[in-house]
């Protein structure tokens, strides 16, 4: 049995992220543990002199609505038990939210959480400055959800030869053996003439984890409009490797994946070491 973090922070309930660990439960039951965080992190209001030594600050604790986080965990507890599922739950009050969610990760095979509602009380121009930290300082993977989207039924793999989106692909695998007959494409995409990076030993890989795999290289023309192509196949869940690192392609670079994550249009999994 797997270890899933459902991730909640503040006043926020995420129905889409719920949704999904529901899915991933039917599929193979998991321990399904509840995560709910304090509403702002404070670490990012400690103040630093010109000397680079921290000095001391008086914080003021951002208003927090104790009564509807409470309710919200009552209300994980009840949706858990009427589906069945086996849970836990950890009320992180640490003022330092992203470190204590790091450590949680730390000790779980998969996290999910809202890629629309995570922290939008910071900033809802997502992916926001706290969405971005977890995402870099996750130490397991994560399935990033809108709260409206259809659930997956067909995969779509990032792929550019390098380490990253090899790993993601292999993590997916390991953690999902049971999407094995799903319908799969695996993108590349097109530079300056190369011929598809690896082609032989991805394909060797690949195809002993999806039974239905297609290969797909796309050019400069197609990818102008590849957005577009994810709006009208929302039953696609896109799996990539580390986000922003420069070892990702240009097509599944930083801005690549903010612009995926902000149309809020389907569920993408990231993976790294």
């Amino acid at each position: 049995m797997k270890k899933l973090l459902l991730v909640f922070d503040g006043n926020h309930f995420s129905e889409g992220a719920f949704k999904m660990a529901n899915f991933l439960h039917e599929q193979e039951p998991m321990l399904i543990t509840g995560v709910f965080l304090q509403p702002i992190d404070y670490r990012d209001m400690v103040g630093y002199s010109s000397l680079g030594v921290s000095t001391p600050i008086s914080v003021t604790p951002y208003p927090t609505d104790e009564t509807a986080i409470t309710k919200n965990m009552a209300k994980f507890e009840e949706r858990c038990e009427h589906a069945g599922m086996e849970y836990r739950t950890h009320r992180d009050t640490d003022m330092f939210a992203l470190q204590e969610l790091q450590k949680e990760t730390r000790f779980a095979d998969l996290m999910v959480l809202s890629s629309q509602l995570f922290y939008e009380n910071i900033s809802k121009d997502q992916p926001n400055d706290y969405l971005k930290k977890i995402l870099r300082q996750t130490e397991c993977p994560i399935i990033l959800v809108p709260e409206n989207y259809i659930l997956p039924s067909k995969i779509l793999l990032a792929y550019d030869g390098k380490a990253d989106s090899v790993f993601a692909i292999k993590q997916f695998t390991y953690l999902f053996p049971q999407f094995y007959n799903w319908d799969s494409k695996l993108i590349t995409l097109e530079e300056d003439g190369e011929e598809f990076p690896h082609q032989d030993l991805i394909e060797e890989l690949a195809a002993k984890h999806f039974a239905n795999l297609t290969l797909e290289m796309i050019s400069d023309e197609t990818r102008k409009t590849f957005h577009t192509w994810i709006k009208s196949h929302k039953d696609y869940m896109l799996i990539t490797g580390a986000f922003g690192r420069t070892e990702l392609s240009n097509i599944f670079s930083k801005s690549f994946l903010s612009d995926i994550i902000r149309e809020h249009s389907i569920a993408v999994f990231v993976a790294h070491k």
